[in-house]
């Protein structure tokens, strides 16, 4: 049996392939071998494997993460392979090669990420060959769900939001500033923690004018700092993966017209995609399984 993994910060979504075929899906909390330690994804993921799942018969695993990068790569390797023992197996990528993969295929294009973080490259069909650096939550991460609740969270705490917005807010996290404050520095998952709060833009009480304006700044300059600083990137379609990007997506549309350039694929997630690149691209089930 072979496991495929999409990870972000938020959640990871799972797909099983059994050797006959057929595919179980599963969804858990998401894996950054940044933000938790190898003992908290070995827990977490065994705490929530599907039912189904024997960690004995699991044979290969491609894991996509956010993090999954440099020294990253091994820890998140060796973490999975205590879980699954007999693999003989066990492949880690970076998430955006799994955004890649699963929009584009074997073709060559632009590729992203708008979910709780952000990131963006240009795929030749095999591999990344450029990236900018999206510098994560603390420095950069423009256009994502941490970024666009970090300006919220900022209205808020400096009582720059329309007063009806405001008491929406509050009526429905009751929190105090203070609260907020502590959250986001003396908590861990900072990150997770204000991308959390970008469904409030989407509660019917909120003012949509507020609304738009905050998504479109934070898609603005996602574009500025990110996706116009690529050599012709207005001769690639914009194809993306990730919840904010999707659930957001007219305005997305708005600032990719400003940008000159056309939408492509808009996606919420791509489990099965990436289920059927591997299954339509590597004979991964040429061994005995």
């Amino acid at each position: 049996m072979i496991l495929i993994a999409d990870s972000g910060s938020t959640k990871t979504d799972w797909c099983l392939l059994h050797p006959e075929g057929k595919r179980s899906y599963f969804v858990t909390e998401g894996y950054n071998p940044h933000f938790s330690d190898e003992q908290q994804i070995i827990q977490s993921i065994k705490n929530n494997l599907s039912a189904e799942i024997d960690p004995l018969r699991i044979k290969e695993i491609y894991f996509y993460g956010a993090g999954c990068q440099d020294d990253k790569i091994g820890l998140m390797q060796g973490t999975l392979r205590s879980i699954f023992p007999n693999c003989r197996q066990v492949t880690a990528e970076v998430d955006l090669l799994a955004a890649a993969r699963g929009l584009l295929g074997n073709k060559p294009g632009f590729a992203a990420i708008l979910g709780t973080g952000t990131n963006t490259c240009i795929y030749d069909g095999n591999r990344i060959v450029n990236n900018i650096d999206s510098l994560g939550f603390i420095l950069g991460d423009e256009g994502s769900g941490a970024a666009i609740g970090k300006k919220i969270l900022s209205d808020y705490v400096r009582n720059k939001m329309p007063e009806s917005v405001k008491q929406v807010f509050y009526h429905i996290y009751q929190l105090s500033p203070a609260e907020i404050i502590n959250q986001i520095y003396g908590a861990p998952m900072a990150n997770r923690f204000c991308a959390s709060f970008t469904k409030f833009l989407k509660h019917q009480e909120v003012d949509p004018d507020y609304s738009h304006q905050l998504v479109r700044t934070s898609f603005t300059e996602f574009f500025s700092h990110l996706v116009s600083c690529y050599p012709a990137y207005n001769s690639y379609t914009f194809n993306c993966i990730g919840s904010v990007g999707y659930h957001f997506k007219a305005i997305l549309e708005e600032v990719l017209n400003e940008f000159d350039m056309l939408p492509g694929r808009i996606l919420p997630s791509l489990i099965t995609e990436l289920a059927g690149y591997h299954t339509g691209h590597e004979n991964i089930y040429s061994s005995n399984t």
